[in-house]
């Protein structure tokens, strides 16, 4: 591959948006997929996304949008996914391009409900991508304070360093600050957690818990995320790094987190469905929840939390009643 690979980004949505304003930055030419040729067509005549970060105003002359998920596969590089997780397979399932020699980064945040994989698990065996071609791009760094150029994190898993030094590279920027990780797998299954943990605290704010009970939430949120994640991947890392941690934490207190949102009208008594209706942005910790506690039934991490949060939304359980009994677990 040479030193100047090209870039296609997927998926229409805040993060993608923002994804494609950092690489924008950078590059002169970007590859960008979307399902909407309404929104495409929107983009190229009035140089703004017309249903998420409306405020960014793009260089159309460097945007080759498609509608045709082969074309833009065909003519890039480093792919990176940006598309909910609950619609990665339908997406997918439109490839006929090879994936061969392609450099896959998924900056999604959650888990795929068919196969039960992260993504990077979800390409390496369903698409046989090596594992050296998979990375992971995750925060702590929401999509709107892209957009408001406010100074902002990411970390850049790869197992392979080089293919995370080129991402990083072509993210950062005067206000987006890279790092790189060789633990792809945890970085994502973490990124897959905080949006459970998140909605563990929208649902306690909507409760009336205040900010004593949320700071005990997030500091044994972050000893479950370890215990699950040592499971799953056991490796040594530093669960404090901005990756883990920190990704928690904004996740689980920032105004602009759909996840926190979404827990909060939980516990103000809106039902699942008509949560998810009134919301204009899938939660991913919706379906990561039910997945999650799968995959804990045979790894078997103590996960108070996320049986909690399960037990809410999966088998109607009163919010009030378990969140009772989920603060004599806390400590």
């Amino acid at each position: 591959m040479n030193n100047t690979p090209k870039f296609g980004v997927f998926g229409g949505g805040s993060w993608a948006t923002a994804i494609v304003k950092m690489l924008a930055e950078n590059l002169d030419e970007i590859n960008w997929y979307m399902r909407s040729e309404t929104a495409i067509e929107h983009i190229r005549t009035q140089d703004h996304n017309p249903n998420y970060l409306s405020s960014v105003e793009f260089d159309v002359k460097k945007l080759h949008l498609s509608s045709d998920i082969n074309e833009v596969v065909r003519n890039s590089d480093y792919l990176i996914f940006a598309i909910p997780s609950a619609f990665v397979k339908r997406e997918l399932d439109k490839l006929t391009e090879s994936l061969d020699g392609k450099v896959i980064f998924s900056a999604i945040k959650g888990i795929v409900p068919e196969t039960s994989l992260i993504v990077g698990e979800h390409f390496n065996q369903e698409y046989f991508v090596p594992e050296e071609n998979i990375g992971v791009i995750t925060g702590p760094c929401h999509a709107e304070e892209v957009a408001l150029e406010r100074l902002s994190y990411l970390t850049i898993a790869c197992l392979d360093e080089e293919k995370a030094k080129i991402m990083a590279k072509h993210l950062q920027s005067d206000y987006i600050t890279c790092k790189t990780s060789d633990d792809v797998t945890g970085t994502e299954y973490a990124a897959m957690l905080k949006n459970i943990y998140a909605i563990a605290a929208g649902i306690a704010h909507g409760l009336g818990y205040g900010d004593n009970f949320q700071s005990v939430l997030m500091s044994n949120a972050i000893r479950e995320m370890k215990k699950f994640i040592k499971k799953v991947h056991k490796m040594k890392r530093n669960i404090n790094d901005s990756a883990y941690l920190g990704d928690l934490l904004v996740t689980g207190y920032s105004v602009f987190s759909r996840n926190r949102m979404f827990g909060n009208m939980i516990g103000k008594g809106y039902t699942v469905k008509s949560a998810q209706m009134e919301m204009s942005m899938v939660a991913e910790g919706y379906y990561a929840t039910e997945s999650a506690y799968k995959i804990n039934l045979d790894k078997g991490a103590k996960t108070p939390i996320i049986n909690a949060v399960y037990s809410i939304l999966y088998e109607g359980k009163n919010p009030k009643a378990v969140f009772k009994k989920l603060a004599e677990k806390l400590n």
